[in-house]
């Protein structure tokens, strides 16, 4: 097998080697394309970025909350970091089936980011509640006669399938 392979490939080189590769050749002569009338921009290297300016540690303390009674809009948050990378906070909000979603989390450079996430039933009603209707309902269609009995016009065409062959 392998002496059919030395074969093969020697016969493939010798017919690449009776057919020289073709030369480019431009279609219009060098004095055709005049040299530019302006130098190519020159530009210098790329300045290195300065280090990022290094701060104090900033630790921070918030907290908000919001209990509008017209939209039922009743949430809240409180945050408290160290200025380190440890951050610690929780925050809640009254959900549309009247629970309440509290969500507790840290997060620091060690452990990354990690919540807890608590539902608690809660007590809120719906201050309206529709009243009963004032009307009867309608009674159940009954047509008023009775529908005729169809009757085709034509008679059913005689179906007859074609004979079956086999090949």
């Amino acid at each position: 097998m392998a002496a059919k392979l030395i074969i093969f490939a020697a016969c493939v080189a010798s017919a690449l080697a009776q057919y020289p590769a073709p030369a480019y050749k431009p279609a219009y002569p060098a004095a055709a394309y005049p040299a530019p009338a302006y130098a190519a921009p020159a530009y210098s290297a790329p300045k290195a970025y300065a280090p990022e300016p290094a701060y104090a540690p900033a630790p921070y303390n918030f907290e908000y909350s919001v209990n509008d009674p017209s939209t039922y809009d009743v949430k809240s948050q409180s945050e408290y970091a160290d200025g380190n990378g440890y951050v610690k906070g929780s925050y809640s909000l009254l959900e549309a089936d009247g629970s309440t979603r509290v969500v507790e989390y840290t997060a620091d450079d060690y452990n990354g980011f990690n919540a807890e996430v608590k539902k608690i039933d809660g007590g809120y009603k719906a201050p309206y509640s529709a009243p009963a209707p004032a009307y009867k309902a309608a009674p159940a269609y009954k047509p008023a006669y009775s529908a005729p009995a169809y009757k085709p016009a034509y008679p059913a065409p005689a179906y007859k399938p074609a004979p079956y062959k086999a090949y």
